[in-house]
C-alpha cells in the first residue's frame, strides 16, 4: 500500500511519539557503564536505520551526531557502519587510530562481532562497528541481522548507517524500528528522498522520519532550494529535525572532535535525540 502524502503548511514542528519502556538498567547506565556485558532483559532496544536518496546529504554525519547525542543522554548506543570500502565514521568519531577490527572480518568469520566493536572515547556509552575497507565484501543481510539481534543484548540503540540502494540494504532497513530519511533542501535531494521514501512504504517500511540537513540562512532566496514546507510536502513524511548549515559540523567531523554544545548543529542533534526518546520537543528552527 502506497503512503499518503502529508502536507505540513506553515508547521515548524512535529511531535514524534515513539513508545519506549523504561530501561530497567537505566541506573546502571547513569553510572557510566562502558563494558559490553550481556544486558539480560533489555528487549526494548531500538534499531534506527539512517538513509538517504543520494550521496552528499550528510547521512553519516547525522548517524555520528545523533548517536553521540543519544549516548550523552545516558543511552548505550552502537553505530554500525555499512558503507563498505568508504568508511568514514572512525574519523568523525575520533578513533581512526584506535580501530583494530571491522565488520568485514566478522562477515568473513574471523572474529565475533564484539571483537569488531570499538569504544568511542569522546562520550560515555558510545561504540562503533566500522565498515570494512574492502568494497568487494557483500553486505550479507542474514549476517547483519545476526549482528542486530546480538547487539540488542548490549545496547539501547543501534544506529545503522546504511549505504547505497539494493536488496541487502532494504533488508537492513526493514528490520529497523525507526528510519531517519536525511535530505537537504535542494531539488535533487528532495526528489530522490521522495522516491526512496515511496519505495520503502511499498516495502511496508512506514515508520519514517525526515531530517532536513544543511539549511542555510539564505535558503529561501535561492531558486534551486525548496522552503521547508515544500520539502516536507514533497518527501511526505513527518519531520523530526532541521539541522542548520554549521561550519562546526564540518570542522569537528574532519578532526574527530565533538561539536561545541552551544553551536546550532549540536542543539539540533540533541533535539532529534530527545524526540527519539519520546520527549515533546518543539521544532524551533534557528538558522541564523
Amino acid at each position: 500500500m502506497y503512503k499518503k502524502k502529508l502536507y505540513f503548511k506553515g508547521v515548524l514542528w512535529q511531535n514524534i511519539f515513539i513508545k519506549i519502556i523504561i530501561d530497567i538498567l537505566g541506573a546502571y547506565l547513569q553510572n557510566k557503564d562502558t563494558d559490553l556485558s550481556d544486558r539480560e532483559g533489555n528487549n526494548m532496544s531500538q534499531i534506527i536505520a539512517v538513509t538517504a536518496g543520494k550521496g552528499g546529504t550528510g547521512k553519516s554525519t547525522t548517524s555520528a551526531n545523533v548517536a553521540t547525542a543519544l549516548a550523552a543522554l545516558g543511552k548505550k548506543t552502537l553505530v554500525v557502519e555499512l558503507d563498505f570500502g568508504l568508511r568514514c565514521l572512525d574519523i568523525m568519531l575520533g578513533i581512526k587510530d584506535k580501530v583494530k577490527h571491522d565488520i568485514g572480518e566478522y562477515l568473513e568469520g574471523k572474529i565475533d562481532i564484539l571483537t569488531a566493536t570499538t569504544k568511542v572515547d569522546r562520550v560515555d556509552n558510545l561504540y562503533l562497528v566500522c565498515a570494512t575497507r574492502n568494497p568487494f565484501i557483500d553486505i550479507n543481510p542474514e549476517k547483519i541481522m545476526e549482528v542486530c539481534q546480538e547487539m540488542r543484548k548490549h545496547f539501547d540503540y543501534i544506529i545503522m548507517d546504511t549505504a547505497g540502494i539494493g536488496s541487502s540494504v532494504f533488508s537492513v532497513i526493514k528490520a529497523a524500528e525507526l528510519i531517519l530519511m536525511v535530505t537537504t533542501p535542494d531539488t535533487v535531494c528532495v526528489r530522490d528522498g521522495a522516491i526512496l521514501s515511496d519505495f520503502l512504504y511499498v516495502k511496508n517500511c512506514t515508520n519514517q522520519r525526515l531530517v532536513i540537513n544543511k539549511v542555510s540562512p539564505n535558503f529561501k532566496d535561492e531558486d534551486i532550494l525548496y522552503d521547508l514546507d515544500e520539502v516536507m510536502d514533497s518527501v511526505g513524511i513527518p519531520l523530526i529535525g532541521v539541522v542548520p548549515e554549521d561550519m562546526n559540523i564540518k570542522i569537528c567531523g574532519a578532526k574527530g572532535q565533538p561539536l561545541p554544545q552551544n553551536c546550532g548543529g549540536a542543539k539540533a542533534y540533541a533535539a532529534i535525540a530527545r524526540r527519539i526518546l519520546g520527549e515533546e520537543v518543539p521544532l524551533t528552527i534557528n538558522i541564523n
